[in-house]
């Protein structure tokens, strides 16, 4: 029996771990670096995507974003009476890992349950940031010896994440003055065909990527025409490829699919991004500037969905993660919530599950 004293015994301390991104014009080219480390891409491929953030002094949206939802964390936690203190690291940016488990250690850290701002299955969404944590315990060295790094099962799945989409969707749709003419395109981060081939566990069928957005779009789309008794559809499609044309990323891309729509006639063209829970640079950049004027161009009306950060229901959701996970390490039996039909990940990553294809990596999390 537990109680908010002990609610996320055995941890002591939340880490939210995040990707990171550029505070300041002089910040935006060694970011670029440290996100594109061992891929061989010359500095001047970067300079052109330096300017995404030059245009915007230089920033990214992203740790802004980040303070917040630590705030609201913190808030939610404290309004159920637990009283664990939540520190914040990123992949790529201050604060780094390394910074927050050192962060943590010095708050008496024994055992730390991290909690993603990436909800899904892939090697670029899960096995990169176990690796990275993996990478910042052995740069902190001794201190951090017997330190236990845990993390929650991705989420995509959740509840809290499927309908606080679908709060935003249905706000979305039914505002337009003509909610038939919507064409919903789910937007998420294009990968390599080949991470997505091997995303999910080494014994699985591959694919988990993909599948994971698709399952979530076709439910969103039946839920929002329950909602709002339509009849429109919906499709996956991505954003931020960066990739040598040579190699083949996730298609389609979409811009290419908003001039489809163009010719097709009658449609309002409503993006959801659903592989972000924020508004990062793929959201302010790739969608509501590219997309946005590449509707504009063709003559399609274009609206974009609200990320489901600042959804209230999605950071009790959170929080309820963090419990379940804690509730699994006590070795309590957990039946996880799920919004979906279709696999439910676990919170330990199978050996082989979603491989780093350039070099093998120590990861945490996992059980390999």
């Amino acid at each position: 029996m537990t109680d908010a004293t002990t609610a996320l015994a055995p941890y002591d301390v939340v880490l939210l771990g995040s990707f990171g991104g550029p505070e300041g014009p002089d910040e935006v080219m060694p970011f670029l670096r440290r996100v594109t480390a061992g891929r061989g891409i010359p500095d001047e491929r970067l300079a052109a995507v330096a300017e995404h953030y030059v245009v915007r002094g230089g920033r990214s949206p992203i740790n802004d974003l980040n303070r917040d939802l630590l705030a609201r964390l913190r808030a939610e936690l404290a309004r159920r009476g637990i009283e664990v203190p939540v520190v914040w690291g990123n992949r790529n940016s201050e604060p780094f890992f390394a910074q927050a488990v050192h962060e943590a250690l010095d708050l008496g850290a024994t055992r730390v349950v991290t909690v993603l701002t990436s909800a899904y299955s892939s090697y670029s969404s899960c096995r990169q940031y176990r690796e990275d944590l993996a990478a910042a315990v052995e740069e902190v060295g001794p201190a951090a010896d017997g330190l236990v790094v845990d993390k929650v099962r991705p989420y995509v799945v959740h509840p809290s994440v499927g309908k606080a989409w679908l709060r935003a969707l249905v706000a979305s749709v039914g505002a337009l003055e003509d909610p038939s003419s919507a064409h919903v395109l789910y937007v998420t981060h294009s990968i390599p065909d080949a991470m997505d081939d091997t995303s999910g566990p080494g014994d699985g069928e591959g694919n988990l990527y993909a599948d994971q957005h698709v399952r979530l779009a076709r439910r969103l789309t039946d839920e929002l025409n329950a909602a709002l008794g339509l009849e429109v559809e919906g499709e996956l499609v991505f954003c931020s490829r960066s990739g040598p044309p040579s190699q083949p990323w996730l298609e389609p891309d979409v811009n290419d699919r908003i001039e489809e729509l163009a010719a097709q006639g009658g449609t309002t063209v409503v993006c959801a991004p659903i592989g972000f829970v924020s508004d990062h640079m793929e959201v302010v950049h790739d969608l509501d500037t590219e997309a946005a004027e590449t509707a504009q161009r063709v003559g399609v009306p274009f609206v974009r969905v609200a990320t489901p950060d600042t959804d209230e229901g999605f950071v009790e959701g959170l929080v309820d993660l963090l419990l379940e996970r804690a509730a699994e390490a006590r070795g309590e039996l957990v039946v996880p919530e799920t919004w979906l039909p279709g696999d439910v990940r676990p919170s330990v990553c199978a050996p082989g599950c979603c491989p780093n294809l350039r070099a093998a990596r120590p990861a945490l999390c996992g059980s390999d």
